[in-house]
Formats: C-alpha cells, structure tokens, sequence
C-alpha cells in the first residue's frame, strides 16, 4: 500500500512557501512576454526584408521621440499595382516590384532612418532629415521610385508610386499615429500626380484612419 505523508505547516510559513514559488513563475512570465515582443518587433516580411507593422512602428517611434523637429515621416502606395500583377509576368512580377520598392526605400532611408511594408503594396519611412532638405529629398524619392523594375526575362515593368509625408513640426506633434494619418491624407492627395505632397493640417480620421480609407465606413468619431 502507498504510504502518503502529510506535513502540517504552520500558516504564516506556508503564505511564504507559497510567496516563495509565486516570485519566480512570475519573473519568468514576465520574460516570456518582453521576449515574445522582442521577436515579434524584429519580424520580418519574408518577401522583402522590411520590418513588419510591428517592428517598423516600435523603430519609427523612437526616431520622431528622438529627432522631434528633424523627424518626417513618409508613406508610399504604388499606383495600379494590381495591373502589374495581373500582367504578363503575373504574381511574380509584382513580387519584384515590391522587393524592388523595398531595396529602394531602404536605401533612401539610410543610415537615418527605418522602413518598413504594412502590407500589400503600402510601405512606410520614418526618417531623420532637416526641414530645409526636405523637398529636395522628397522629389529624389518620387524619382527613385519611378524607375523601371527589371522582371524575369529581362523585360522592364513601369513603376509609379504615390508619396506622402508630414512632419512634427508641422504638425504640432511627435506622435506616430497623428503623423501616420497626415501623411496618409497627403498621399492620396497627391493619387497619381507623380510628386511627392506634404501635409500641412490636422486630418480628420475615423477608427484611426483617413477618412475614406478602406475600414472607415463604420461610425466613428473624428480626431
């Protein structure tokens, strides 16, 4: 027969016994979730190489808290991408425009700044540049973009892209989502005019979004 032993333990002992085992599950929990976070930030779209969401905003924030007025942040939508896809070259020749944006939006960004996709053929740049560069930067962006994408087989596939861009201290603020939105609305102020526009005011939004935008058709209240 099994024997079973039975200790008594005095109450205020087993509060600190209990204490005792609490403390490191706790620490360890603690752990587990920075480091999912940590992982989750440093994900990467495998498609091409940029940051995810997550990632790029946890960069982009620190950037606009640094840089402040020195800060510009920079959204990108390519223009008729779906033609693009639905070409010759088919999926595969939309892949390669989007690696190729990526590379490009990388290499604009330097050693000053992160990009990063947010999905589909949307892209992001929060970057340090000073106020009086910033045209001039903006319109080597729009430029850079435009060129021609060499597909599989050599053939050449046009580009276009629509750029937007706000600023803190034209906007009145570091924070990243005010600043998203801004250069959201002046992106698509600029649809398919071929420059680069810069936002100028506060832009109404609905459920964090420019309004108009995909997922702003419920009810909201503008910000």
């Amino acid at each position: 027969m099994a024997s079973i032993a039975r200790v008594h333990v005095p109450s205020g002992n087993r509060a600190l016994i209990l204490t005792s085992i609490a403390v490191p599950l706790t620490g360890w929990t603690v752990h587990a979730v920075s480091l999912h976070r940590k992982l989750a930030a440093a994900r990467r779209d495998p498609l091409t190489g940029l940051l995810g969401r997550d990632g790029y905003t946890t960069r982009a924030r620190q950037i606009t808290d640094r840089h402040g007025d020195n800060a510009l942040v920079v959204l990108v939508d390519l223009d008729h991408f779906k033609e693009i896809n639905d070409g010759p070259g088919g999926h595969a020749a939309g892949d390669r425009v989007l690696a190729a944006t990526a590379q490009r939006l990388t290499a604009w960004a330097g050693s000053r700044g992160i990009a990063g996709r947010l999905g589909g053929d949307e892209f992001a740049v929060a970057v340090r540049i000073a106020p009086a560069r910033r045209e001039l930067r903006l319109a080597q962006l729009v430029t850079l973009l435009a060129q021609p994408v060499e597909v599989d087989g050599g053939a050449l596939v046009d580009v276009a892209a629509s750029v937007g861009a706000a600023s803190p201290d034209v906007m009145g603020t570091t924070d990243l989502s005010v600043l998203q939105r801004a250069a959201d609305a002046a992106m698509y102020a600029g649809k398919h005019t071929g420059r680069a526009v810069r936002s100028h005011a506060a832009v109404p939004s609905i459920n964090g979004r420019r309004a108009g935008r995909a997922g702003t058709h419920t009810l909201g209240v503008a910000a």
